[in-house]
C-alpha cells in the first residue's frame, strides 16, 4: 500500500472513538433524562434490566446499521456515470457487506419486538408467553410499524444479492430510506400536540440526518482510497450536504418547537438533550461549511486534511445519535394545557373557537404538509432562480409571482385561517379541498417549475454521464410519468376521487387518524398538479394538443359539478360520525353545514375552470404566431419553397 493511502487508512481510527463516545452520550442522557431502569417498587411488576438497558442499547444498534446500510448504498450514485451502467470498483465493493448489514439492522429490530413487550407489560424477557407477544405484535401500533420496518428491511437485505446495476442501487437505497419512517411514526412525535406537524418534522429530521451522516461515513469507509472517483463524490457529496443541513435544522427547531410549549422545558432533561443536539447542529454545519469551501476553492483537495474533518464531524454526528437515543427514552415535558376531550386528542390541539371574518383570515394552526410544501418549495425555487443569474440567465417575474402566490395558497388551506377550521367544520374542508385541488395547482404549474427545474439543474460532471437535469428528464419521458400524466389518468385521479373519498366510509377513516386529514390534503394537491400540467404545462413531451385539452376540461367539469350537487342534496351526512365526536358546539346543524359546503363547492369550482379556460385560448393564440412567425422566416430564407411545392402538387393533382 502507498504511503499515501496508509496516511488516509490512518484517518478511519476514529470511527471507534466516534462510536464510543455516542454511547456515552446516550447513557449519560438516558440516566438524566429519567429514562434509565429505576429500582423496582416491591408489589409492582418490572421488566428487568435487560429490557431496561437492551432497549437503548438496540436503538443505538439500529440506528448504527442504518446509517451503515445507507452509507453503503450512497456510494453507487456519488460515483455513478449513469444509472444503467453496471456496478464496479468501490460501488461494487461497497454493496458486499449491505446485505449482511441490512439482515442484521432486521434481526435487531424483531427483538426490540420483544423487549418492546416486556417494557410495556412490565415483564421480565423470560416470563413472556409467546402466544401473547404474537397478539400485541400483530395487535399495537408500535410493534406493527417495527414488523413493517423487519419486511422491508429483510427485501433489502435480500435484494441486495442481484443487484448489478446503479438504478437497482438507488432503488434499494430509497427503500432503505423509507425503513427508517416506520418506528417514526408511533414515537414521541405520534403523542405530542399538533400530530402529524411533529411527525412531519421528525421524518424529515431523521431521514435527512441519515444521509447526511452516511454521505460522511461514504466518504470515510468506502471512498477514502479510491482515488479515481472520490473526488467526484466529494463534489457530489457537498451539494447534498448543504440541503441536508439546512433540512435537519430546520426540521429540529420545529420538532422541539411542537415538545417544548415553554422557554422554562428547556431547563428539564429532554430540554437539555434538545440543547445538546442543537449544538451539534451547529458545530457540524460549521464543519461542513469549512469542508464544502475547500471542495470549491480546488479541483484536487487534499484528502489526508478532508479525512480529518469528515473524520471530526463524523464524530461529533455520532453524538447527535447518542443524543438522539438518549431523547427517545427520556419522556418529553408535560405540556402546559393537557388535552382532556375526545375532540381536542382527534385535533391534537384545542377546538378553534367561533368563527369570524378576522379569524377566517388571520387563524394559524401549524400543519406538517403545509410548512413542508411552503418551505420546501420557496427554498427550491429561490436556489433555481439563483443559479440561473449566476450563469447570467434571466427567469420571468410573473412567473415567480405565480408560484409563490400558490404556495400562499397552499400555506392559507394548510396552516392558515382556512386550515384552522377545515378538520371541524366541512365546509371549511371543502373550501380548503378546492383550494389545494383546484386555485393552488394553477398558480403553480403557471409557474413553470418544470422548466425551471430543467434549466438550472447541473447536468453530468463527467463526459458521457447522466447528471441530475439529465434524470429529471428521464423521469418525465419514463412509461410511469407518461401513465400519470396521461389526461384520463389525470381526470380521474382529480374528479374520480372526489366520489370514491367522500361517498364510501373512508372519508371517516382518514380523518380520525391523525395522519389521515395529511393524506388526504397531499392527494388533492398532487392530483390538481397532475391534472393542470396536462392542460396548461409545458414538460417535456406534453403531447396532448389544444383540441384535447379543451376537451378534457369540457367533459371534467359536467362530473365536478355533479359532484357538487350530489353533496348539495344528499340528506346523508358525509363524515357523520367523526363530526359528531367532535360536537363542535357553533355547528348547529351538520347537514345544513354539509349543503353550503356542496353549495360552495358548486359556485366557487367553476372560477378556476374558466380561468382555465382563457389560458389554454391565450397559450394556443400564442403558439399559433409563433408558429406563423417561424413560417414566414422559413419562408424568407428559402424563396418559400413550401408554398411553390404544395403549388405544384395542386397542378400535377389537376392534370391527373
Amino acid at each position: 500500500m502507498s504511503a499515501p493511502a496508509v496516511r488516509e487508512r490512518r484517518g478511519l481510527a476514529p470511527v471507534g472513538a466516534a462510536l464510543v463516545l455516542a454511547a456515552a452520550v446516550a447513557f449519560v442522557l438516558l440516566v438524566a433524562g429519567g429514562g434509565a431502569p429505576q429500582e423496582p417498587i416491591p408489589g409492582l411488576p418490572d421488566p428487568g434490566r435487560l429490557t431496561g438497558w437492551g432497549l437503548p442499547a438496540l436503538r443505538l444498534v439500529s440506528d448504527g446499521l442504518a446509517i451503515a446500510v445507507v452509507a453503503g448504498l450512497l456510494v453507487a450514485p456519488l460515483t455513478m456515470r449513469r444509472p444503467e451502467n453496471e456496478l464496479g470498483g468501490s460501488a461494487f465493493r461497497a454493496l458486499l457487506p449491505v446485505r449482511w448489514l441490512a439482515a442484521g439492522w432486521c434481526a435487531v429490530v424483531l427483538v426490540q419486538v420483544v423487549l418492546t413487550y416486556s417494557d410495556q407489560f412490565a415483564v421480565p424477557v423470560g416470563d413472556i408467553r409467546w402466544h401473547e407477544l404474537r397478539g400485541f405484535a400483530t395487535g399495537v401500533d408500535q410493534p406493527r410499524a417495527l414488523l413493517a420496518q423487519a419486511a422491508l428491511l429483510a427485501v433489502v437485505a435480500v435484494a441486495a444479492r442481484w443487484v448489478l446495476t446503479a438504478r437497482g442501487v438507488l432503488v434499494l437505497l430509497g427503500l432503505a430510506l423509507v425503513a427508517v419512517v416506520p418506528p417514526i411514526l408511533t414515537g414521541h412525535a405520534s403523542s405530542a400536540g399538533n400530530h402529524d406537524t411533529a411527525i412531519v418534522a421528525m421524518v424529515v429530521h431523521v431521514v435527512t440526518a441519515v444521509i447526511w451522516i452516511a454521505g460522511v461515513l461514504a466518504l470515510w469507509w468506502h471512498l477514502a482510497s479510491a482515488t479515481k472517483v472520490r473526488d467526484r463524490a466529494l463534489h457530489r457529496f457537498s451539494a447534498l450536504a448543504g440541503w441536508c443541513l439546512g433540512l435537519t435544522a430546520v426540521s429540529g427547531v420545529v420538532s422541539a418547537w411542537v415538545r417544548l410549549e415553554r422557554p422554562a422545558d428547556l431547563l428539564s432533561a429532554y430540554g437539555a438533550g434538545v440543547l445538546v443536539k442543537t449544538a451539534v447542529i451547529v458545530v457540524v454545519g460549521l464543519v461542513g461549511l469549512t469542508l464544502r469551501r475547500r471542495v470549491v476553492a480546488s479541483a484536487a483537495p487534499d484528502w489526508v486534511v478532508l479525512l480529518r474533518l469528515t473524520g471530526l464531524e463524523l464524530l461529533v454526528m455520532a453524538v447527535a445519535v447518542g443524543a438522539g437515543v438518549g431523547l427517545s427514552r427520556t419522556p418529553p415535558p408535560a405540556p402546559e394545557n393537557l388535552y382532556t376531550s375526545l375532540a381536542e386528542g382527534l385535533l391534537g390541539g384545542p377546538v378553534p373557537p367561533a368563527p369570524t371574518f378576522g379569524r377566517l383570515l388571520w387563524s394559524f394552526t401549524p400543519s406538517g404538509l403545509g410548512f413542508l410544501v411552503v418551505g420546501l418549495g420557496a427554498a427550491a425555487y429561490v436556489a433555481g432562480i439563483v443559479a440561473l443569474r449566476r450563469r447570467g440567465d434571466r427567469w420571468s417575474p410573473g412567473r415567480t409571482v405565480t408560484w409563490f402566490a400558490g404556495l400562499a395558497v397552499v400555506a392559507y388551506a394548510t396552516f392558515g385561517g382556512l386550515g384552522t377550521y377545515a378538520g371541524v367544520m366541512f365546509s371549511a374542508h371543502m373550501a380548503a379541498h378546492m383550494a389545494l385541488s383546484m386555485v393552488a395547482p394553477i398558480l403553480l404549474v403557471s409557474g413553470r417549475p418544470l422548466q425551471l427545474a430543467l434549466r438550472a439543474l447541473p447536468g453530468s460532471d463527467v463526459p458521457g454521464g447522466t447528471g441530475p437535469r439529465q434524470l429529471l428528464a428521464a423521469a418525465l419521458d419514463s412509461r410511469l410519468a407518461h401513465l400519470v400524466l396521461h389526461p384520463v389518468t389525470a381526470a380521474l385521479l382529480l374528479v374520480g376521487s372526489l366520489y370514491v373519498v367522500y361517498f364510501s366510509s373512508l372519508f371517516d377513516v382518514l380523518m380520525r387518524n391523525h395522519l389521515g386529514h395529511l393524506a388526504m390534503e397531499l392527494h388533492f394537491l398532487m392530483a390538481g398538479l397532475v391534472f393542470f400540467e396536462v392542460l396548461i404545462g409545458d414538460r417535456p413531451g406534453g403531447g396532448t394538443s389544444y383540441v384535447g385539452r379543451l376537451m378534457l376540461l369540457l367533459v371534467t367539469m359536467p362530473f365536478h359539478a355533479f359532484f357538487s350537487i350530489s353533496v348539495m342534496g344528499s340528506e346523508r351526512i358525509i363524515g357523520g360520525d367523526y363530526f359528531r365526536l367532535l360536537d363542535v358546539p357553533y355547528v348547529s346543524s351538520l347537514l345544513d353545514d354539509q349543503h353550503l359546503a356542496g353549495a360552495m363547492n358548486w359556485a366557487l369550482g367553476e372560477v378556476p375552470m374558466v380561468m382555465v379556460i382563457i389560458v389554454l385560448v391565450i397559450q394556443w393564440w400564442r403558439d399559433d404566431e409563433r408558429e406563423a412567425k417561424r413560417r414566414d422566416r422559413a419562408a424568407d430564407r428559402d424563396g418559400d419553397a413550401e408554398l411553390a411545392a404544395y403549388n405544384e402538387m395542386l397542378k400535377r393533382a389537376a392534370k391527373g
